[in-house]
């Protein structure tokens, strides 16, 4: 299915001279200073994707919406971009039913994201900070595998000091029956405390690993007799 795109002047933020000086190694830092980029499918496959209302600086698009901003991916069914006097961007993304709207951007570390997902995302492009909210999860990758994570009803990402604020509870589920807000949080990579942690999980295994070759080690033969209560000759 053919994909709808936009790329409009009106949605590109205007300092371009910051973008340009700007290092290349800031990574998603230097997200702020990118163009939006909205593509879609359609409504469903049924009819127009949404609407550009240039006079008022809206822009609305439904069906498998993906926003990009640098490093920065939004996947929606359904996101509203509005520009304010001042050139700077907000954006709505809504879930649809069974599944939520997702955010991923890389950060300055390498091999490093902020991933999450809720019923819906808020992101303003002036401060940098983007919502989630309801059923909200966020979690930090390294790579492939998840370092930390909170849950909760609303969690704000502030991309620019990096610090997050979660508040409510999140919904009860079979895993948190009170639906209290909760994080899990690993040592930065490369401390120390990381580092003890890594060998203490390696001596661990280390130790289940000898426990299960004594476990499974065959046992000693006895020797065959015979009838009389002799051993064979």
């Amino acid at each position: 299915m053919p994909r709808t795109a936009l790329r409009p002047i009106a949605l590109c933020l205007a300092a371009v001279s910051l973008a340009a000086a700007a290092p290349a190694a800031m990574g998603e830092k230097a997200d702020r200073f990118k163009p939006i980029n909205v593509e879609a499918d359609g409504n469903g496959g049924k009819g127009s994707p949404g609407k550009i209302d240039l006079l008022n600086q809206v822009v609305v698009f439904n069906g498998n919406v993906v926003v990009t901003k640098g490093t920065m991916v939004i996947r929606a069914a359904r996101i509203e971009v509005r520009e304010s006097p001042d050139g700077y961007h907000t954006a709505v993304a809504f879930g649809s039913p069974g599944q939520h709207a997702t955010f991923r951007q890389k950060r300055d570390v390498p091999d490093e994201y902020i991933a999450g997902d809720a019923e819906r995302l808020e992101y303003d492009g002036k401060s940098d900070v983007i919502r989630f909210v309801n059923n909200a999860s966020v979690k930090r990758l390294r790579g492939s595998e998840t370092s930390d994570e909170i849950s909760g009803n609303l969690v704000t990402y502030d991309s620019t000091t990096e610090v997050f604020n979660v508040t409510g509870g999140a919904p009860a589920t079979a895993s948190n029956p009170g639906g209290r807000v909760r994080a899990t949080l690993t040592p930065r990579e490369g401390s120390a405390a990381a580092l003890e942690a890594t060998r203490g999980a390696a001596s661990a295994a280390s130790a289940r690993s000898s426990r299960n070759q004594r476990a499974f080690a065959p046992l000693p033969t006895a020797p065959h007799r015979a009838p009389n209560g002799r051993a064979p000759p």
